[in-house]
């Protein structure tokens, strides 16, 4: 009996055993070779289950491996940088304020792209970058242990505007902008320009500013966000949404021209705001800005196109570390010397030149401007949080510039509606056009500031103005950046016209 039960649970053991391990069951028509590469898979899949349900091992692997990596070497750099520069990394240095600040707004980004609402779009990571730096400068307890320089917080957001311009030139589609033709100027140049009028407008009788200082604020505040509208014109693109008519190439492509048109205004009205002479030498000290500036960029262009030739290695890292450094030198020196708005001319001019001639290999290119952007970012809108001080705003201020906003986004709506009435779209079409270009963000993030540090530097009895000009865009870009992300994340796919084979469909011209 005993011998009979031992010999049961033998087979019973055995049974088991095999079980465990991948049969090899050959079925018609299928050769051993394939029967032996189904039971290697079948043994990877065993693996990966098991693999699944081991949450720790020792020593770390996974997500708490990377974890731990990225820890000890963000440690590693300050540590490296506290060798370099002693004190400057320690609490109240200035490379101490910006780890903190590039550190703490990638953080935030990294958590707002985490929150997932179902049948909600996304929000766009630098709102969360933008709420980083505000909470710095408004936590007591933080804020007085980061301080920035006043002239490194200015030349960070100098060649931030530089990165954004090179992306701008380097973004135009010259062969959208010829099939589109005049729909994309209209849409570009009309509600910037518009905007920029109706800003000044309402902010001269409302918030009593000067007409100088109403139309620099409304270039600030009249340019769209490539940063919002392209990621969500390309994921309607991928589904098929309005590709028919061609409508998220054509948001695409303006979005860039009409940050070309603001910072160009910003630039002239710079030029006057600070000027001490007369309203005619204003006039003609800016012309002088501008002709120096397209002419600079223009010989520069030609010279990027042929100088490195095409036959070199690393041709994409030679061309992008080229543009770069003559476009930052050419913002910065140009401001230095006292001709602002001839070093962003010069930069755009360069990169359109330069790009037409490089055709489908500026592609290398963009994606190392890119990746220089991917580190100006968190810092650009982390100092911009972090100049805007809820103590100092007056309670009833908010309110008349929340007003002025309104009324000068409303007129913006209007006219981009009127607009497109003869470009041959529908009603829905034209209303989602509207508000789809209505987001704020990498532009306001730039010249807001810009204008505040300026009025530091060369007249301090305008700061009160240019301290206005910077809650203004702080207050634009958290009233329109995620409105406008979700009003293009709801009311593509209910509105356009799906297609369900994007390429075969060309543009109208």
């Amino acid at each position: 009996m005993h011998t009979t039960e031992s010999k049961t649970e033998q087979l019973e053991d055995k049974n088991s055993q095999t079980s465990a391990i991948p049969q090899i069951i050959i079925t018609p028509g299928t050769s051993p070779q394939e029967e032996t590469v189904k039971t290697v898979l079948s043994e990877e899949e065993i693996n990966s289950e098991y693999q699944g349900r081991m949450y720790i091992s020792c020593p770390p692997e996974g997500l708490l491996n990377a974890m731990i990596t990225n820890g000890v070497i963000l440690f590693m750099i300050w540590c490296l940088i506290w060798s370099l520069s002693g004190s400057e990394v320690l609490p109240g240095g200035n490379l101490f304020g910006l780890l903190i600040i590039f550190y703490s707004s990638i953080i935030g980004g990294k958590l707002l792209e985490f929150i997932r609402i179902p049948a909600v779009p996304p929000l766009p990571p630098l709102l969360g970058m933008l709420m980083a730096g505000f909470v710095i400068r408004n936590v007591p307890s933080i804020s007085k242990h980061v301080h920035i320089h006043n002239t490194l917080s200015s030349t960070l957001r100098n060649t931030a505007l530089t990165i954004i311009l090179i992306r701008a030139g380097l973004g135009l589609d010259p062969q959208a902008l010829k099939q589109l033709k005049a729909v994309c100027l209209r849409l570009s140049m009309g509600p910037c320009l518009m905007e920029a009028c109706s800003a000044a407008f309402w902010s001269h009788f409302i918030m009593k500013f000067p007409w100088q200082w109403g139309f620099l604020l409304g270039f600030v505040l009249g340019a769209v966000s490539p940063a919002v509208v392209v990621p969500s014109m390309l994921l309607l693109q991928e589904k098929g949404y309005g590709i028919e008519k061609g409508i998220p190439t054509l948001l695409m492509a303006a979005s860039s021209f009409d940050d070309i048109v603001a910072i160009t205004g910003f630039n002239t009205c710079m030029s006057i705001v600070f000027s001490t002479g007369g309203v005619i030498n204003n006039v003609l000290s800016s012309l002088r800005d501008v002709l120096i500036g397209v002419l600079a960029g223009t010989v520069l262009g030609f010279f990027v196109q042929y100088f490195p030739s095409g036959d070199q290695e690393k041709l994409s890292t030679k061309r992008a570390f080229l543009v770069l450094s003559v476009c930052v030198s050419a913002v910065l020196g140009s401001q230095r010397i006292g001709l602002h708005a001839a070093g962003g001319l010069c930069t755009l001019m360069l990169t359109v030149i330069a790009g037409t001639k490089w055709s489908k290999e500026k592609i290398g290119v963009q994606k190392i401007i890119s990746g220089a952007w991917n580190i100006f970012q968190p810092l650009l809108f982390g100092l911009v949080g972090l100049e805007v001080s809820v103590s100092s705003l007056e309670s009833n201020s908010v309110g008349i510039f929340v007003a002025t906003l309104s009324l000068a986004l409303c007129v913006r709506i209007l006219v981009t509606f009127t607009l497109m009435c003869f470009a041959g779209f529908s009603f829905k079409e034209k209303i989602f056009i509207a508000l789809s270009w209505i987001p704020k963000a990498t532009v306001q993030a730039v010249l807001g500031p810009l204008a505040l540090e300026t009025a530091r530097v060369s007249a301090p009895h305008l700061e009160s103005y240019s301290k206005d000009v910077m809650t203004l865009a702080f207050l634009a870009i958290l009233m329109t950046a995620p409105n406008g992300a979700l009003l293009i994340g709801l009311l593509g796919p209910k509105i356009l016209k799906r297609h369900y084979d994007p390429n075969k469909i060309k543009l109208h011209s």
